[in-house]
């Protein structure tokens, strides 16, 4: 686990994209590293490492590296190299354990990296590479792609062809700093540079015979990388959860709050793991090179790991998180839950969902558990979940915006009460009813009676084969297809013309449509006039668990079933425009399950959209 210190932002190069430009007079005090070294420990970082501006260049370097190695902590640098030339200057930090660098070289013919650099220095950078490759380091090359070296990716797969040991990464240039004053010179279009460094991986794979090099990416959207979209890489991925400025008072989260995800990324199966677009570009260009990526399933939970006990020792007057500094925490990542007199810290670490919605599902939904079972994956959640939530000592807290929190097990059944009125509308149901992705059948005890004594005339409709015979074999009282909506339209299922149905049930299916718009106007032309839709489904969770629960869960057989995570709001937003009047709404949020329900009707003749009415039943 490393954290990354920044010692100032001085340098012996003046590059372009320079993010650091309007600063590179400011120098941070030793005794503040000193510090932060310190701190870094005490949060329990294994490795520092130290970056700039150029952290070479401060004369103390090899004592806080000395520092750190008494603490018992590996070493690092993010550096453009040019010290590392130098034979010396590098064993003696080798000597102090240096394990990890990240070197700036943004291309192998001098021209172009000098005039990206602006310094004559290719040739030290170079002999750096040469120097460290082979040494057992964990070492990345990391090239920022601007106008000037797009043509040139490929002959840095080669440099790295003769070095196995050693990563590639190509970076696009982030519009911060020298890149935004110069954005119209030196940033290229985010398309373009996709399709070049998937030129440059598959070179490396051709001229390796299949396997290539170690080649990753970043700042580059994942729906413009298919195929190499497990080639992205950041901080996250080389292991760095906290970092600091200089002058800031603690450590702060890595996060990805430097990127955005636009509306067109809506619905994008891989927006958890995409870095998105950075702010100045989208503002700059907009969305339209993006071609978000949907009909590919994605999780409904993330995963809160227990990471360790923290004692609480504090009055109860006094937030034991606080106490122990809360700015080094992610706001939604880690979770602190607390149990009587014990405290335990939780960490998010998964990339099926972006820094944003875990923050959103935690803070403003109020959807995390504690998992209690010891299934692969729980499926009684009344049972195998006990929700969390936020402690009354935050409610007046000044720092409750963005500290991470203390969340309390609440023994109260959400789902039971929350579900008590879907079965209230199931039970109050006459006619024919549809049941669109009916599944295991979760409300058997309701609709079975209402069936077998005539005041329903049930159909269901699912697309697993598996489901649908052992619904037929439980059922005798019910017609179960297994079919889509566009099975129903077509007429494959042999209903009679002009079927129509009184009320139409999307219960716990909502999220499983591929297209959830294009099916809802199939299907609601079977509805009746006058007749109800009846829409209910789940909003993503947090499940907090023991390292034992996430691993047996990795192991088990359960998949990904969701295609989206929608909300009510999101739900009613797609189905705006397709003439339905809205009658209840019940939403997620502290204090509810994570289960949300919409109810509409379908106009009859003489209102709006209304329509004649038509044959009704099955």
């Amino acid at each position: 686990m490393k954290a990354l210190i920044k010692v100032g932002y001085g340098c012996n190069e003046n590059c372009t994209f320079c993010h650091a430009r309007e600063r590179r007079e400011v120098q941070g005090a030793s005794a503040e590293i000193h510090a932060k070294i310190a701190r870094a420990f005490e949060l329990g970082h294994t490795m520092v490492v130290f970056s700039g501006g150029e952290a070479t260049l401060r004369p103390e370097l090899f004592e806080w590296f000395e520092h750190a190695v008494r603490l018992g902590m590996d070493t690092g640098l993010v550096t453009n190299g040019l010290r590392l030339a130098y034979p010396d200057f590098l064993e003696k930090l080798l000597a102090r354990r240096l394990k990890y660098v990240y070197l700036s070289l943004h291309a192998t013919r001098p021209e172009v990296h000098q005039r990206i650099v602006r310094a004559d220095t290719h040739g030290a950078a170079l002999r750096a590479v040469e120097n460290l490759a082979g040494r057992g380091l964990d070492f990345t090359i990391n090239c920022v792609v601007t106008t000037q070296n797009l043509e040139h990716l490929e002959d840095l797969v080669d440099l790295v062809l003769a070095h196995p040991d050693v990563r590639l990464k190509f970076s696009f240039v982030q519009p911060q700093g020298g890149a935004e004053r110069l954005f119209d010179y030196i940033v290229p279009p985010v398309s373009e540079v996709a399709a070049r460094v998937r030129d440059a991986i598959s070179y490396g794979a051709e001229r390796a015979d299949g396997g290539g090099p170690s080649v990753g990416h970043d700042g580059i959207p994942l729906c413009l990388l298919p195929g190499f979209e497990d080639r992205y890489d950041d901080l996250k991925t080389h292991g760095f959860w906290g970092m600091t400025e200089v002058g800031e008072p603690d450590f702060f989260p890595v996060d990805d709050e430097n990127k955005v995800h636009p509306e067109t990324c809506r619905g994008c199966a891989l927006i958890g793991p995409c870095p998105g677009l950075y702010p100045a570009y989208l503002g700059k260009h907009g969305a339209f090179e993006l071609e978000p990526i949907t009909g590919r399933r994605r999780s409904n939970s993330f995963d809160y790991v227990f990471e360790k006990m923290v004692s609480d020792s504090a009055p109860e007057d006094l937030c034991p998180i606080f106490e122990s500094g809360s700015r080094p925490y992610d706001r939604g990542r880690h979770l602190f839950v607390q149990n009587g007199p014990r405290l335990a810290r939780f960490f998010a670490g998964g990339r099926d969902f972006t820094d944003r919605e875990i923050a959103f599902v935690k803070h403003d939904l109020g959807q995390v558990y504690l998992d209690q079972s010891r299934k692969e994956a729980p499926d009684d959640f009344a049972k195998d979940l006990v929700p969390l939530s936020r402690s009354a000592r935050c409610e007046r807290c000044g720092d409750r915006s963005w500290c991470a929190g203390l969340y309390r097990p609440v023994f109260e059944d959400l789902f039971a009460r929350d579900d008590a009125r879907v079965q209230e509308i199931l039970g109050g149901l006459a006619g024919g009813v549809l049941d669109v992705g009916c599944g295991e059948g979760p409300y058997e005890s309701i609709l079975a009676p209402l069936a077998t004594a005539g005041r329903v005339r049930y159909l269901g409709l699912e697309p697993d084969a598996a489901r649908v015979q052992r619904l037929r074999s439980r059922w005798p009282w019910a017609q179960v297809f297994h079919g889509t909506a566009e099975d129903l339209a077509a007429g494959r299922l042999g209903l009679p013309a002009g079927t129509r149905f009184d009320h139409l049930l999307v219960l716990r299916s909502w999220n499983h449509l591929v297209d959830p718009k294009g099916a809802l106007a199939v299907l609601l032309g079977f509805l009746a006039p006058g007749g109800s839709l009846t829409v209910v489904d789940n909003v993503a969770f947090g499940l907090a668990r023991t390292r034992t629960q996430v691993a047996r869960a990795h192991r088990g057989a359960a998949v990904f079933e969701h295609y989206r995570n929608d909300a009510a709001r999101d739900a009613e937003r797609t189905l705006a425009g397709l003439g339905l009047e809205l009658v209840e709404k019940r939403e997620v949020g502290p204090g509810t399950s994570n289960q949300w329900l919409l109810r509409y009707e379908k106009p009859t003749a003489g209102k709006p959209g209304g329509e004649a009415p038509g044959r009704r039943g099955s």
